[in-house]
């Protein structure tokens, strides 16, 4: 039989940034109980006392102050990198559209800081340069190739320590300081030692100073 105390443990799961701050100590337990006490004995198919489940989310509090990952390790190299002016353009994938690519990597001029990134899922493919290079992708792809395109878009690009992509939650880390501080992630773009992140650009400066302060109090 399903306890109240794993139910509580299922809806917090569910909910990342009620999870964060249970560990933290920073939410009202009583008031998270009163909250989900509906969907509980919904799950239950019966009654559920207040103080049952207040006691499981205290409990529950109590575990994840000791076992929740909440620092990600930066060094004194670590920085962020913002480039503007940015486009995203996703391809239906498919054997043209694949043969057409190489061709768009003599578009973007690395020795005067374009930018071009390709990356390839299962159905699409997804295009992310500077905006100026719009037009001349637009002529290699035909109009029904395209699946989205978004403009007025930034990247945001961290490096980190190599030893760091053994970090348990490092990209939540990272992820939770910038929806912590309401700022859309478009899309994310990884390799081995840098985290890029597209925001729209009304939110780079606002991204920019979150990422700093994030690299500065976790160095």
């Amino acid at each position: 039989m399903t306890s109240i105390a794993k139910i509580v443990e299922e809806i917090v799961e569910e909910k990342p940034f009620v999870q964060e701050a249970l560990s933290r100590g920073i939410i009202n337990n009583a008031a998270l109980a009163n909250e989900i006490t509906p969907e509980i004995e919904r799950r239950l198919k019966k009654k559920a006392k207040f103080s049952a489940v207040n006691m499981a989310i205290r409990r529950l509090s109590e575990n994840l102050g000791k076992t929740f990952v909440s620092r990600a390790k930066f060094d004194k190299d670590s920085d962020v990198t913002v480039k503007t002016d940015l486009i995203e353009i996703v391809l239906y994938k498919d054997e043209k559209i694949q043969n057409k690519l190489k061709e768009v990597y003599d578009i973007a001029d690395y020795r005067k800081g374009d930018m071009l990134t390709i990356t390839q899922g299962f159905h699409e493919i997804m295009i992310i340069t500077n905006k100026k290079h719009e037009k001349k992708i637009d002529d290699l792809f035909p109009a029904s190739s395209i699946k989205k395109r978004i403009k007025n878009l930034s990247s945001i690009t961290i490096n980190i320590p190599a030893e760091s992509v053994e970090t348990i939650g490092l990209f939540y880390v990272v992820t939770r300081a910038l929806n912590w501080n309401n700022i859309n992630i478009i899309d994310i773009v990884s390799t081995f030692t840098e985290m890029t992140f597209l925001v729209k650009e009304d939110d780079t400066s606002r991204a920019l100073d979150v990422l700093k302060k994030l690299i500065e109090s976790n160095r």
